[in-house]
């Protein structure tokens, strides 16, 4: 189980201002923190928003490798 602990909110700060999110996306930043904070290193999702976060790796695991 992962959750917001000390730097979280900084490294979601930093997603939201350098990738200048609004509106839902900042859902997704929120997401992407979490990972980043907590060293994951890929994340698989069909959801292409998640390209938007160049510090999280992302893998599509419904295209072929």
């Amino acid at each position: 189980m992962i959750g917001e602990g000390p730097g979280y909110y900084h490294e979601l700060e930093k997603l939201i201002t350098d990738g200048k999110i609004a509106g839902p996306m900042v859902h997704d930043a929120r997401i992407a923190a979490l990972c980043i904070h907590h060293g994951v290193r890929a994340f698989w999702t069909a959801d292409r928003d998640f390209s938007r976060f160049a510090t999280l790796k992302t893998h599509n695991p419904l295209l072929a490798a």
